[in-house]
Order: C-alpha cells, then sequence, then structure tokens
C-alpha cells in the first residue's frame, strides 16, 4: 500500500460487512454490482458505496463487460490478496498486498527489460 495508506480508514473499511462480503465474492470471479446486490443481501446504491469506498483504497478494479447482444455492464474483482496490520512504537503499519493485473506484469516486465 502507499506510504500515505490511513490504517484507521482500511481498518473502518473492512468493519463494514458489506465491504468484506464484496472483497470475498469478488475474489475468484468479477461480479456485476446487481449479482453482489443479490448476494449480500442490500440494495444496489449499497453496492456502488461500497465499491467506491474499496476503489479509493484500490481494492477493487472495475471493467466493462461486453455481450453478445450488444449490451455492456460493469464488472468488479477484488484486488486484495492479503492485508497484514503490524503494531508498532509509532501506531499500526499497513501492509496490503494486491494481485497484479496482465497489465501491470507486462508494464513491470517491459521495465525490468
Amino acid at each position: 500500500m502507499s506510504e500515505d495508506t490511513d490504517a484507521a480508514a482500511v481498518a473502518a473499511l473492512l468493519e463494514d460487512d458489506t465491504a468484506r462480503r464484496i472483497l470475498l465474492e469478488t475474489r475468484t470471479q468479477p461480479m456485476s454490482a446487481e449479482t453482489l446486490s443479490d448476494r449480500c443481501g442490500v440494495s444496489p446504491s449499497t453496492v456502488y458505496r461500497r465499491i467506491e469506498d474499496l476503489r479509493e483504497h484500490d481494492l477493487v478494479e472495475s471493467r466493462t463487460r461486453l455481450e453478445e447482444d450488444g449490451h455492456h455492464y460493469e464488472v468488479f474483482s477484488a484486488t486484495l490478496e492479503r492485508i497484514v496490520i503490524d503494531a508498532t512504537d509509532d501506531g499500526f503499519d499497513v501492509e496490503v498486498t494486491r494481485e497484479e493485473s496482465m497489465a501491470d506484469r507486462f508494464t513491470r516486465l517491459v521495465e525490468e527489460m
């Protein structure tokens, strides 16, 4: 996580049942807000609010999924792999490990050449 990570903000976000459920549900496959609404038992507007909170901390990413009939919709995937919180003399140190996207892997590979 970046240097300016606010441990309290991440902890507060993860206290929320819906935010945690979104992360768990989208960990293995991308899901639409409608599907997440059904699985989490909350309104779509609640799902969108939590997704925005998760995006602020780079814990969720979105993609547009195109259907054969020409319609398209947004799906969400968790980028979170793990969170480690260490107690230090100065407070808490938060380390967030994210899954690296294919594009990020490619960019890193090219930059390392």
